[in-house]
């Protein structure tokens, strides 16, 4: 009954945001239907968490049946009483004009498809431009169809008329021509951004060295918009060249009350936004500013969430990368860093697009940054989802933030501004409906806070960075919702990992190996795997693997049967990583696995220790779609390079350690590596790295260690050197 009533309310909401943008009225009336919708979540959640912690304290059957009744009964009269707050906010639609509105609305189009003649209109234009060269500029334009409508209008009688189109949209400026690539304005540079602020401030003065100063410190606040520019510039424009009031504005100056206008344009991006993207947009207040925020953890924290829907023809993550791209093509995030497959990997929002977020997502109680110390004398609220952007300090015993989070937060997220001690760290227990936890840097020697995790059911999303907290007594075995584990360069002790979840999709631990299960279990929504260890006797038939995509593996023996026999059992892998324990051989079975047909699908590559001596490297015999490769420890006794550049699809080759101390000799690069993006080369024996004129063309990124004298063509003298210290 309640699962039909969250449908209901969910379809209303997403109908009433298309309906009714920018209504004061109905938006106090989405946000109380909005506060139901929680309160039905955290009735069902709490219910399913009491009934487990009933489960595994009573072992009496008949006790606990009747415990059982008693949870069930507190449940129905909760749901009772939000059935009848849901039936006062239903009658109540009236009142905020949720349906006679959109009458009105019609009966005011009507009055217009009448008043107007539209198609008089229509005729005068077209004959007034008939035999005309003419240059019509449609300026910030939303609606895809438009040119599609408009084309049809204007004539074209081939004597070099031109349509100039802008938008914020780029899928409207693709529509307006799929042959011709749109232009895409970038965020300004320092240059640009001065001459912006200076045409419009100072448009008939030239500033003196002094004031030109003060006007570059100006521009940097701006970081690049546009939009924000021009507004200072208009607000400074005001000031009649004053250096004392200029000066006066480069203390106060504050993009939020003083570009209100640009706040305002910036809202119509969100406004125009599809229902099902706000949340993703809204969700970005979670990080702090200036972040460059991983695209890979973001989409995995959206999927968690529940932003994300189950479709048959992709996958979450698939759909995930759409809805990123879309933020993109709309101007909503600025991409720092791509993929070797064109992907977004890393990026950041601007200033002012991270305060339109924090603003629409405290409009509807969606999410709580602690960006400073709150108040304590902020009266308290519901916080579903936290983020802590502020230092704790070392003496504080008890984080100011810790009270107002409650036991209905969703989402946590410490930033590890400063670390946490043991009488520091919130007592996990009370947060038993979390969705989300991410903790970064943080320290906890004492006491046993793991234990307090097993508690969290319902935890979909667990990342621990660089944190120092001892795991040897944490098990899984109650996590039955989790998907994303990732605990990089944290912990002391490995965990009791439990392989029972279904849900798993995501599991990276670096400091420790699991092991993969010999038994029957269902691994079929897992993708990415790392790093594992595989058991001499593994029965591939009992695992199904069927959407692992990426997979590390790390070997403590060499017996490689059931690696071998894992590769054939996996349609989907493109990324491959493999590491041996020291002093170990890399086995060319492994290396070369010809046989194996899903081998030829691998784009990612990256292979950990020694190379037999008596084992030639040779092109030919490594995947045919390898796009990156990454080679360590390998100790060649040849140059690599002329076998590796035969490699034509690959984009980003990483070599470090590769070559042993007796090959003291120039790497010089004498094949083509016709699309070669980066190369990095870190070694501690390598002398000279000498690129030959012609080779690598498509060069954009180096990194040597200090060590090497580099030497490299004319035409590559653009490349960005970087270096990196062997240590």
């Amino acid at each position: 009954m309640m699962q039909t009533e969250l449908i209901r309310i969910q379809s209303c909401l997403k109908d009433a945001d298309a309906k009714h943008k920018g209504d004061a009225g109905v938006q106090n009336w989405l946000n109380e239907l909005r506060d139901v919708a929680y309160r039905i979540e955290d009735a069902t959640d709490t219910f399913l968490v009491e009934v487990e912690d009933r489960r595994q304290k009573f072992l009496n059957k008949m006790f606990h049946n009747t415990i059982k009744v008693k949870t069930l009964h507190k449940l129905g009269t909760d749901l009772d009483n939000i059935q009848n707050e849901l039936d006062r906010i239903f009658k109540s639609r009236n009142d905020y004009g949720i349906v006679v509105q959109d009458i009105m609305l019609l009966k005011l189009e009507k009055s217009i498809p009448e008043n107007q003649r539209l198609e008089d209109l229509i005729s005068t234009l077209k004959s007034s431009l008939i035999g005309r060269r003419y240059l019509i500029v449609l300026d910030d334009v939303w609606t895809e169809d438009l040119w599609i409508k408009l084309k049809h209008i204007l004539p074209d009688d081939n004597n070099g008329s031109r349509v100039l189109m802008t938008s914020r949209k780029l899928d409207v400026a693709k529509a307006a021509d799929s042959q011709i690539e749109p232009y895409e304005l970038k965020f300004l540079d320092g240059k640009k951004s001065l001459d912006l602020l200076l045409k419009k401030a100072l448009p008939n003065q030239r500033p003196d060295e002094e004031f030109l100063n003060l006007a570059n410190q100006l521009s940097e606040k701006c970081k690049g918009l546009p939009l924000a520019l021009i507004v200072l510039g208009g607000l400074l424009f005001k000031k009649r060249g004053d250096y004392l009031e200029w000066e006066r504005v480069l203390h106060t100056f504050d993009l939020d009350s003083d570009c209100k206008d640009c706040m305002d344009v910036l809202a119509m991006s969100y406004k125009d936004m599809p229902y099902y993207l706000k949340a993703c947009f809204m969700y970005l207040a979670i990080f702090p500013e200036d972040y460059e925020i991983s695209a890979t953890d973001l989409i995995r924290m959206w999927i968690a969430e529940g932003f994300i829907p189950c479709k048959e023809t992709a996958t979450k993550e698939e759909t995930a990368k759409r809805y990123l791209d879309e933020l993109f093509e709309r101007s909503m995030i600025q991409v720092s860093r791509r993929s070797t497959y064109g992907l977004i990997k890393r990026f950041r929002v601007h200033d002012l697009l991270r305060d339109l977020a924090m603003h629409e997502a405290r409009q509807q109680n969606f999410l709580t940054v602690f960006a400073q110390a709150p108040d304590v004398n902020q009266p308290n609220r519901e916080i579903r989802r936290a983020s802590l952007q502020y230092h704790v300090q070392p003496q504080q015993k008890n984080p100011q933030f810790l009270e107002y989070l409650g036991p209905n937060t969703r989402s946590l997220l410490l930033f590890g501004l400063g670390y946490f001690s043991e009488t520091q760290m919130p007592n996990f227990s009370n947060f038993r409906l979390l969705k989300v936890l991410d903790l970064v840097n943080v320290k906890n020697d004492g006491g046993d806070l793991a234990k307090e995790f097993e508690k969290l059911i319902h935890l979909k999303y667990m990342r621990f960075r660089r944190c120092h907290i001892n795991f040897s007594s944490f098990s899984f075995h109650r996590m039955k919702t989790l998907e994303t584990l990732d605990f990089r360069q944290t912990g002391i002790g490995n965990p009791n990992f439990s392989w029972t979840s279904g849900t798993l999709r995501h599991v990276r631990c670096d400091l420790y190996v699991l092991e993969l299960p010999n038994s029957t279990v269902d691994l079929r929504n897992l993708q990415t795997l790392k790093w594992v260890s595989i058991p001499r006797s593994l029965d591939t038939k009992l695992i199904l693997l069927n959407n692992l995509r990426k997979l590390g593996v790390y070997y403590e023996f060499e017996d490689w049967v059931g690696m071998t026999n894992l590769f054939g059992k996996l349609p989907s892998l493109v990324s491959l990583a493999i590491k041996v324990e020291f002093f170990s051989n890399l086995p060319m079975e492994i290396v070369y696995p010809k046989a194996l047909p899903n081998y030829q699908n691998l784009r990612s590559l990256y292979l950990h220790g020694w190379w037999s001596k008596t084992t030639t490297l040779d092109a030919s015999l490594f995947p045919p779609r390898l796009i990156k490769l990454t080679l360590c420890k390998c100790y060649f006794r040849q140059n690599p390079m002329p076998e590796l550049g035969k490699l034509k699809n690959l984009k980003k080759l990483s070599l470090q350690d590769a070559m042993e101390k007796v090959a003291q000799f120039s790497a010089i690069c004498s094949e083509e590596f016709p699309v070669l993006q980066y190369l990095k080369v870190v070694d501690s024996w390598l002398e000279d790295l000498v690129v030959e004129k012609g080779i690598m063309p498509m060069l954009t990124y180096l990194k040597i260690s200090p060590n090497v004298k580099l030497q490299l063509p004319p035409e590559l003298q653009h490349v960005t050197v970087q270096l990196e210290s062997y240590y």
